[in-house]
Parts: structure tokens; sequence; C-alpha cells
């Protein structure tokens, strides 16, 4: 499906980026990984090429717009071109109430989950507009299309994310480019699992029993989605939010 196709993945080394790294390898693709950290970057590339795919890493900070244009333009010296941004870099912040909320956290997550997301399409969307072609797929949450209590950081970042997308979706519409968003709810990955070591399991459990299904989601089933947005299988969709969330908005 994506075989010799070159799909950039910023937060690829965890979570729901890492996921879709490995269904994207599958499917024939050559990966970027753009991330912080610089040895699970080469311990992943080292385990996608031992699968037989192509792969190369940077360690980018999305909130640094000359890191986010470097990215872009490594990927296309070591590729030739870019055909799907994947914004999966994101942080979660801490857990309190909207008076007692840091103020430099919540400026810390809109940096890295508005501010990062909208550097990678700013920097990928000329690069698209010159083929006139290109998919983009931002990560965003359930928490970006209703309230996500003790968290208001990250549903106002994740709010902006839906917004973004569907303002550039229409912008790019008619120049052969589509933008969508994945909106999973609480998926199990390092994220989610630091509530664990912040000795928060009766948080978790509450989170999971307010899933109709009972159940986090799993990494593999968001990147299912991801592929499938990316995909000529969605070719007539941009400006979309996919949700996976085991029943919670309908509840």
């Amino acid at each position: 499906m994506f075989k010799d196709q070159v799909v950039i993945i910023t937060g690829g080394c965890s979570g729901i980026g890492r996921a879709a790294a490995f269904s994207f390898a599958k499917e024939g693709a050559k990966i970027f990984l753009a991330d912080l950290s610089e040895k699970a970057g080469d311990d992943l590339v080292e385990e996608l090429e031992k699968a037989g795919a192509e792969a190369a890493f940077a360690r980018i900070d999305v909130t640094d717009v000359e890191d986010v244009e470097r990215m872009i333009n490594d990927c296309i010296q070591r590729f030739g071109t870019i055909h799907v941004l994947i914004n999966s870099a994101g942080v979660l912040g801490p857990r309190a109430r909207t008076d007692r909320y840091p103020a430099e956290e919540f400026k810390r997550i809109l940096d890295v989950n508005v501010m990062g997301l909208f550097y990678c399409m700013q920097a990928v969307l000329p690069h698209f507009l010159s083929k006139k072609s290109g998919t983009i797929v931002n990560i965003a949450s359930v928490a970006g299309l209703s309230g996500f209590s003790g968290h208001i950081g990250y549903s106002a970042s994740k709010h902006a994310v839906v917004g973004m997308t569907r303002t550039a979706a229409l912008e790019m519409a008619k120049h052969g480019i589509r933008i969508n968003a994945i909106c999973p709810a609480f998926t199990l990955t390092p994220m989610l699992e630091s509530a664990i070591i912040n000795d928060e399991t009766n948080y978790l459990d509450g989170l999971q029993n307010a899933i109709p299904m009972k159940r986090f989601g799993k990494p593999e089933e968001i990147a299912d989605a991801v592929l499938y947005a990316a995909s000529s299988a969605s070719s007539f969709m941009t400006g979309q939010t996919i949700v996976l969330d085991g029943g919670l908005l309908a509840s």
C-alpha cells in the first residue's frame, strides 16, 4: 500500500508513533523518525532495518522551528521526497484543577502540541504544494472533542489540533493535499502509563471504567487508523476526525 513512499513520524520512537512506524514499514514505506531520544531513535532504526525497512532518525525538538525545517530538508536529502507526515509528538502535562494549573506547564503543552504541530505542517506544505500531493495525519485526542477534567492544557491543545486540521484541510484540498486527525481515547502508551509511576493507579482504573468497552486502546489499533487516513483508501476524506474511543463519546 505504501511501497517506496516516504513517511515522516514525529514522536516516532514511542507509543502511537512507534506503532505507526512498524505498520508503515510492513506496507513498504521508508520511515524517517523524528524524536528527542537519540538512543531510542537509533535502536528503532535498527529494529526497522532488521525487519527489512529503510529507516532514518534525526533528533528533533518540534518546538524549535529551525529543527523542524532541518527535519524536512534532511528527509528530502535522504529519501528524495516526502509523501506522508504523521504529527505524533505530544505531551500530556500534570493533572490539576484549572484554578491550580501551573501556567508554565500550560504553556509547555501548547508549545509542543500546538506550536510544534504548526511548525511541522508549515514546513512540509511547500514541498507538498510543489508536487500537488501529500498527506498529513495529526494525532489529536477525544480530549480535543470534549472536556478532560484535570487536564485543561492538554484539552486546549487537542482542541487546537482539531481546529488546525480542519482549517489547513480546507486550504489545501484543491491542491491535492489531504489533512486529517486521529482522536483516540486513553491508549496504552508511555504517556498514559506515566500515571502509574506517579502512583495514580486508582485514576487509571477510573479512566478504564469510563470506557464502555472497559479497556484501554492499543497503539497498534490507533496505528491502523493512521494508515487508513494516510492511504488511498481514504482518498476522498479530508478535514475529518477519526475517533477511536471504545464508545466513550457515545456514553
